[in-house]
């Protein structure tokens, strides 16, 4: 909703309070699903201890994050979750049932992730930019306090990403394909020029090069992993110098479209 609250367009607004309604309507089929294999009910499960650790901090930091920042994390996480954790299911799983399900929430995935991209190059545009060298900031006191808040998250982003994603992509999809194909086009999405020139690119870019061309960064590789809630097999470069150099130049819309279609799902004849 916070997008939605960002957009000035009508028809963005529209879109993004349809987009939510789209995830209550996701959360719903999945807990359904989740209903329909818990058979024998041997078990109560409760919410991940992470999550309920991580939330009330990231629903504190969202209040003051940058539209651009909030549009990059949207962006990186639908890729995720439609590339990865959605088809690892899917194979995992194996069923009609689970086919039909995320067949068609993959479908509003997919939408989401092209005005995702769309919104992406807005906030990459030279227009946008210079709407952020605003003469008046914030106080110094409260980028110290809005400091805190994004630390405590990211302290708590890690335990929560490790428990509820990576722990279950590692169990569904041993391999790692899946994973590193989605972190793959998050990395070429992070090559556009106008999208490296934000200070939060700046930053995962500047702890990629640390961990990865220093003796230093190779020995706290871990540790500044977990400060921007990644692990650091992910940190590496997982595409070829021709490919970024092609995503550097290539339009947004054909950056989504490349994301969209690579390792589609099996076609379902049970639609």
């Amino acid at each position: 909703m916070k997008q939605r609250r960002n957009a000035s367009d009508p028809l963005l607004q529209e879109i993004f309070e349809i987009f939510a309604e789209d995830e209550i309507r996701h959360a719903h089929a999945a807990q359904m699903l989740a209903d329909h294999y818990n058979v024998h009910q041997y078990k109560v499960y409760e919410t991940n201890t992470s999550l309920r650790r991580f939330a009330p901090h990231f629903v504190r930091a969202i209040q003051y994050v940058a539209p651009h920042v909030a549009a990059a994390y949207i962006t990186c996480g639908e890729l995720l979750l439609d590339m990865a954790l959605l088809r690892s299911i899917n194979d995992f799983a194996m069923d009609d049932m689970s086919q039909q399900v995320i067949d068609r929430i993959n479908r509003d995935e997919s939408r989401h992730v092209a005005v995702d991209y769309y919104m992406a190059e807005f906030y990459a545009s030279d227009e946008y930019f210079e709407s952020l060298r605003s003469p008046s900031g914030r106080p110094l006191r409260e980028r110290v306090r809005i400091g805190w808040i994004y630390l405590c998250m990211g302290f708590w982003a890690r335990p929560f990403i490790r428990d509820v994603f990576f722990k279950p992509m590692d169990r569904m999809d041993p391999s790692g394909e899946r994973l590193r194909q989605a972190f793959k086009h998050v990395q070429l999405f992070g090559a556009k020029p106008g999208i490296a020139r934000h200070a939060d690119a700046k930053l995962l870019m500047g702890v990629q090069n640390l961990v990865n061309n220093t003796a230093l960064g190779r020995w706290i590789g871990s540790t500044l992993a977990g400060l921007i809630g990644m692990e650091p097999r992910f940190l590496e470069p997982l595409h070829t110098k021709e490919e970024a150099k092609r995503a550097e130049s290539a339009s947004f819309q054909a950056l989504a479209g490349e994301a969209l279609s690579a390792n589609p799902f099996r076609e379902s004849t049970a639609l």
